[in-house]
């Protein structure tokens, strides 16, 4: 009777660690956690328009913004300026436990061929994808042309 009962504790202890295991290597765990913040698309003065916003991730994996979208606009790219000349990317790295910030001067996100002219008030609907994790759907305020949040 003793053997049995060691026995069974064995094999529940082996259960619950294969299941502790499991548990500890599920995909939702290694999914990015992204938060999105201080979005704004400066008032356009012509047909296109720039998007800028901080993508926050708390988590211990990295992922990419690899392009967004929006009704807005059929042509939205994600560019990356450096030595102040524009060029556009496939993606920004989003560091583990880090942030991405496109701000102006800097990474943003282009708005070309706008469809019509968002006001200051108004709200554009844009949607993020990323390597990893799911898209997030953000709704960005229209702020003043000269807007510059680095000044409030």
């Amino acid at each position: 009777m003793t053997r049995r009962t060691t026995t069974l504790a064995a094999v529940s202890a082996v259960a619950l660690a294969a299941s502790l295991a499991l548990t500890g290597c599920s995909s939702s765990d290694d999914k990015p956690r992204l938060e999105v913040s201080g979005a704004f698309m400066p008032q356009p003065v012509m047909d296109m328009a720039g998007g800028f916003l901080t993508i926050k991730n708390d988590s211990g994996t990295a992922d990419k913004l690899t392009s967004v979208t929006s009704p807005i606009s059929d042509d939205v790219t994600i560019h990356e300026t450096k030595n102040q000349k524009m060029q556009q990317v496939t993606s920004f790295d989003i560091p583990a436990n880090g942030e991405l910030k496109l701000e102006r001067g800097g990474n943003h996100i282009m708005f070309m061929e706008l469809k019509s002219k968002p006001k200051q008030g108004d709200k554009v609907s844009i949607e993020l994808h990323f390597e990893k994790a799911d898209p997030i759907k953000v709704d960005v305020p229209v702020e003043a042309a000269n807007h510059n949040p680095q000044q409030h």
